[in-house]
């Protein structure tokens, strides 16, 4: 079978992130190095990565606070056996373009549920781009429940989602290689 040239994700990932001996050496991070260093935390397997995958689209459109997501992400993924650069790289499902939509979205089904929000209120806050301190006024009233109720319940309808999905993708993406095998060792 021949080798492929490495996807974009894949290209990114190799460009950006940090190495493995990179976040062993951190000192930030020597309480959980024994964890870091592990190899089952690293592989990529066909229970690893549906587990990053829920791991990281929970906490990432849970969470969304950038750099706590990815480290709450590596933490949670320790007692799951999960895939941790993958679970932090899904994080970024939440980024720049997607939390306004998230957070409408979590007001939306928040005040369904019995929530006293004013959806209006937040759309004139974003659209006038308020200071960090009116958002923090804003986070305070009565919308705060309903909009962690609603990234909640979006949270985990989409993580359990994403978790079947890379379940399935993973099973027939090995049945493909298995079937490519197959052809290659028979035309040799």
């Amino acid at each position: 079978m021949g080798k492929h040239a490495p996807g974009p994700i894949k290209r990114f990932l190799q460009r950006n992130a940090p190495t493995r001996d990179e976040l062993i050496e951190s000192r930030w991070l020597r309480p959980v190095r024994r964890y870091i260093a592990a190899h089952e935390y690293w592989r990529f397997t066909r229970r690893s990565v549906p587990r990053a995958v829920l791991v990281g689209m929970f906490i990432g459109i849970f969470l969304m606070i950038p750099g706590l997501q990815m480290f709450a992400a590596a933490a949670l993924s320790i007692p799951l056996r999960a895939n941790i650069p993958l679970a932090a790289a899904i994080t970024w499902v939440s980024n720049p373009a997607t939390t306004p939509v998230f957070l409408l979205a979590g007001l939306e089904i928040g005040s369904r549920v019995g929530f006293h929000t004013d959806v209006d209120s937040f759309l004139a806050l974003f659209e006038r781009g308020a200071s960090l301190g009116e958002w923090g006024r804003w986070a305070l009233s009565d919308a705060a429940p309903a909009v962690i109720f609603g990234l909640f319940v979006i949270a985990l309808g989409l993580a359990l989602v994403a978790y079947w999905v890379s379940l399935i993708g993973w099973r027939l993406w090995i049945a493909r290689r298995w079937r490519q095998r197959s052809v290659d060792d028979q035309s040799t």
